[in-house]
């Protein structure tokens, strides 16, 4: 038989199609052809391939051998290749039996003594082998590094490997003992270690402010001057978030997969990135000659905080706008389109001014107002009419910091929010931030006492209607907080005093 057929699969943004490997052997000079559209890491296979089978002692044909990967309009890249081309000579010169090959799919790189070493993006592979619109079921054999990630599909038939002396011994079928073993998943969620929120005195607002954020789903900005406590209230926020799905954590799950940065250990946590305010806007939304995701979708059913978000590059910040209302990014380039899920939690942290002291109550700002106007001016009108929350954090008095009590455990925190997240997922599926207008008619609807309370602050705030709904959302939240079954004007007089814009006065 001079010609092999396998399967395996390339990787395009959040989906993973399937790669057909042909090899071809021919009479004629010898040569190693790889065609199909593979970049660099895919043509560089050829050695190791070369070198992997000699070293596990097969004889490399000295024929014209051409490998075909299909789609021929499909980009292929990284080492991911190296085993299915590798069995297909194999089996192509008949050296291994290649009458089951059509059961399985193949990924990983090969080092140059024939150990298979890890490939990036085998959870979404995976996925879409098991979601295939064929239908056909396959197992996948793939490195062992690879075999956790990979078995969090739990009806996927995962095979691992460490090397391509294993593969083959499984298809040779000698003897029961050289089958490759069906992997079991291993992975156990690991306790979240957070700081506590009994660190921080004081700051009841700001720490209401996130409870209720965190019971939401709502994004916050924190204004204060340096050494208020901003960055400490962000870093324990994601202790006190509700406990994630299934779903939720595979999805999370497959997007640090494509980015080679999944760990067992952070399975169903909560991803917390602070990317510094130096990073580029491919940085933030991803991008690349081939798309991989940037760290909104690094954070996807976690959390992003922006710390000193004045800054940021204001056409980075701009970014920002359409994941935070749709959930989603897509990164179009000349060649090719890539979407990935980006539905985090935004919590944003920044000085009311250039030295940083406006409205401290014991040292002055030395700005004049057309300086704080210029520098509260980077962040634009519409992507602050976005954000959920805007709270003003204080700074504490010598004798307040000294003399006040541990704050409230997360633990008693986090059950609260627990309990409203439950009610909401109960009543409507998703978290309150998600609710779509209609919904929002539905279930957050204020009685007319708060429907005249809040029509009388947009008329005199001059409220958009995106920031109308946001603070009926974040009403919403507050009376599941308290279990109330409908919003009440307590509720929703709560709710208008999170929205306080940046004042330059």
């Amino acid at each position: 038989m001079s010609l092999a057929v396998l399967k395996s699969r390339a990787l395009a943004g959040m989906q993973a199609p399937q790669v057909t490997v042909e090899v071809h052997l021919a009479n004629g000079l010898p040569s190693f052809t790889i065609v199909g559209l593979p970049e660099t890491e895919v043509k560089e296979s050829k050695d190791r391939v070369r070198a992997a089978l000699q070293n596990a002692r097969f004889e490399f044909p000295s024929k014209r051998i051409t490998v075909n990967l299909a789609p021929a309009d499909l980009p292929k890249e990284s080492g991911r290749f190296d085993l299915p081309i590798a069995l297909g000579i194999l089996a192509a010169s008949e050296q291994m039996p290649g009458t089951d090959l059509d059961q399985y799919e193949f990924a990983g790189e090969l080092s140059l003594s024939g150990a298979l070493r890890p490939v990036r993006g085998a959870l979404a592979m995976t996925c879409a082998m098991h979601n295939d619109a064929a239908g056909i079921s396959r197992s996948f054999i793939l490195p062992r590094e690879n075999a956790d990630e990979a078995a969090l599909v739990s009806q996927a038939r995962i095979f691992p490997a460490d090397s391509l002396l294993q593969v083959c011994a499984h298809f040779a079928a000698l003897d029961a003992e050289s089958k490759l073993v069906r992997h079991r998943p291993s992975v156990r969620q690991a306790p979240a270690e957070h700081p506590d929120f009994s660190d921080v005195k004081g700051q009841l607002l700001p720490k209401r402010a996130l409870e209720i954020a965190a019971a939401g789903g709502h994004s916050v900005l924190l204004v204060g001057p340096p050494g208020t406590g901003k960055s400490m209230l962000a870093a324990r926020f994601a202790g006190i978030l509700p406990a994630m799905t299934d779903a939720e954590a595979l999805e999370a799950a497959a997007v640090q997969s494509l980015a080679g940065s999944f760990a067992s250990e952070r399975w169903k946590r909560r991803a917390y990135r602070a990317p510094h305010h130096t990073a580029s806007a491919v940085a933030l939304v991803g991008g690349g000659g081939n798309p991989r995701p940037g760290e909104i979708s690094l954070a996807h059913h976690g959390v992003l905080f922006l710390d000193e978000l004045a800054e940021f590059d204001r056409k980075v910040l701009e970014v920002l706008r359409e994941p935070l209302e749709s959930g989603r990014i897509t990164i179009s380039r000349a060649a090719r389109q890539a979407e990935f899920p980006a539905r985090f939690q935004l919590i944003a942290a920044m000085n009311p001014c250039p030295c940083g002291f406006l409205g401290h109550p014991l040292r002055p700002c030395r700005c004049t107002p057309d300086q704080v106007t210029r520098y509260q001016g980077k962040i634009s009108g519409p992507l602050l009419d976005r954000i959920d929350m805007q709270i003003q954090v204080g700074a504490l008095t010598p004798q307040e910091l000294l003399t006040q009590a541990a704050g409230e455990p997360s633990a008693d925190i986090a059950r609260r929010v627990g309990q409203a997240s439950t009610i909401q997922r109960d009543r409507q599926g998703h978290d309150n931030n998600r609710l779509s207008a209609a919904s929002i008619d539905l279930h957050c609807t204020p009685d007319e006492a708060g429907q005249q309370l809040l029509q009388h602050t947009m008329q005199r705030l001059n409220w958009s209607a995106r920031a109308c709904h946001r603070t009926l959302k974040i009403a919403r939240t507050i009376a599941d907080l308290a279990q109330a079954p409908s919003v009440h004007k307590a509720h929703v007089a709560e709710a208008i005093q999170y929205r306080r814009a940046l004042k330059a006065e």
